[in-house]
């Protein structure tokens, strides 16, 4: 957790002489904050903490979050996935008995030569001017793409501003954005014109955390995707002293209190089972709060399972230019039946019965993933990344929502259930193989991979 993040929970330096409105609120929850903090790490956490190999490191008993995202263009850190058109082969390979190194290596193999194929094509299709113009820009979806993808305004209707919670500090996050709104023909967003700002944890200015590559790449894909969707947004960076839950925490509190009307969170850890205590520190009424629902196929993770946020899994997007061509589950967007929240009343699905994760979807494969700058540099390289995991979902859902300006009259991730028609119902693909199949295999209506769909437009949301 760090001395810097305890100290958090129990200073009222933020908030001297302030005793009403969000920020009395915020107080109250830093207050309880070092109640929890003492009761997990004392004895509540450790033994109960027990998560699955390969899951969220812990310290003092306190989970450890992991940033969702996945990158082709690095190796160490972030998930290896192969290309999007293999999804239907490797599900085959799914099974325990099927699944083998010839079965997976033959699906890659294939993918290799089939998304050669359409890459070929596509380029085929594209010539002329606007081939020209996709290739001056960077591989990845740009803003008209995402926003062509699914049927999105270029501006809110009100004034609204996106929080961008993350862990440590990335040092180029507005210089990154400027290279990205330049290179995209976007307004400048700076924090001279009082469109950018960024602060620590406790919502102050300084003392910034220290940086993190890993994390400064999750950062920079979360800050452009957010301001991408929504560019007359105002965003404000908000940096956790540590990757402590506890400090995620405490930095949605600041989000919240200084005014955000979305908050996205692109970290995620395993489920544990005292989860259920620190769901209150997400229930912000009139405030949007995303949540990634992680990149570990059917394995459900925290705090996407939290009743009290919006969780976001992961597609596979195929664009030709700005024009949608189809849109499936992405084999590894993570989904699931939670183990210990009790499910919400506006889910209605029968074959689980506590809380199923996602509710909605956005795109997530970093094979049709994003173009993201990063001057920070992480695996020994600086500049464009390709990117994606669920974390390009969470903030495009964050900046969907403040493009319908609704935000204050949102339940949690209740509004895209009553709304579900005005959504894209994805129909096609796998994340595993479950029983009821719907938990691992979309169809029509509500499943497992994708949720209720992906955005068509801002009604649903």
């Amino acid at each position: 957790m760090g001395i810097y993040g305890l100290r958090g929970r129990v200073s009222e330096k933020v908030f001297r002489g302030v005793r009403t409105g969000k920020y009395a609120v915020v107080r109250r929850r830093r207050a309880a904050g070092w109640y929890l903090c003492v009761v997990l790490v004392v004895g509540l956490l450790p033994g109960a903490l027990a998560s699955k190999a390969g899951g969220s490191a812990k310290v003092g008993g306190i989970p450890t979050a992991r940033p969702a995202i996945c990158s082709l263009n690095s190796a160490a850190g972030t998930c290896v996935v192969p290309t999007a058109v293999a999804q239907k082969k490797l599900v085959k390979c799914a099974g325990a008995r099927k699944q083998s190194k010839s079965c997976v290596a033959a699906a890659l193999k294939a993918a290799k030569k089939k998304a050669a194929r359409r890459k070929a094509a596509a380029k085929k299709m594209l010539k002329g001017s606007a081939s020209a113009k996709l290739k001056s820009l960077p591989d990845g979806l740009g803003p008209s793409q995402i926003r062509g993808a699914y049927n999105l305004p270029s501006v809110a209707p009100r004034a609204q501003t996106i929080a961008i919670v993350t862990a440590f500090d990335d040092p180029g996050a507005e210089s990154d954005l400027g290279v990205y709104s330049s290179t995209y023909s976007l307004p400048p967003c700076t924090s001279a014109n009082g469109c950018f700002r960024k602060v620590n944890g406790l919502g102050q200015a300084r003392p910034l955390p220290p940086a993190n590559a890993t994390w400064a790449l999750e950062t920079s894909l979360d800050v452009q995707i957010a301001y991408a969707v929504c560019p007359n947004c105002k965003i404000l960076l908000v940096e956790a002293a540590s990757a402590s839950v506890l400090d995620l925490l405490d930095a949605v509190d600041s989000a919240v209190a200084l005014g955000a009307n979305e908050v996205s969170n692109s970290w995620v850890v395993d489920e544990f089972s005292s989860e259920t205590i620190l769901d209150s520190r997400l229930d912000h009424p009139g405030v949007v709060i995303t949540a990634a629902s992680g990149d570990t196929a059917n394995r459900v993770q925290w705090p996407a399972s939290s009743p009290f946020v919006t969780a976001v899994g992961g597609t596979t997007l195929t664009m030709l230019g700005n024009v949608r061509v189809s849109e499936s589950a992405w084999q590894l967007g993570g989904s699931g039946c939670s183990r210990y929240e009790s499910k919400p009343t506006w889910q209605i699905d029968s074959g689980c019965s506590r809380r199923m994760v996602p509710d909605v979807s956005a795109v997530g494969d970093p094979s049709t993933g994003a173009a993201v700058y990063d001057s920070y540099g992480y695996s020994s390289r600086r500049g464009w990344f390709k990117t994606g995991g669920t974390s390009f979902g969470a903030p495009i859902i964050a900046a969907v929502y403040a493009l319908a300006g609704n935000a204050d009259q949102v339940v949690a991730g209740s509004y895209p259930y009553a709304h579900s028609g005005s959504l894209f119902d994805v129909r096609s693909g796998a994340n595993g193989s479950c029983s009821p199949s719907y938990l691992c295999t979309t169809g029509t209506g509500y499943d497992g991979p994708t949720g209720v769909g992906s955005p068509n437009g801002t009604s649903g949301f």
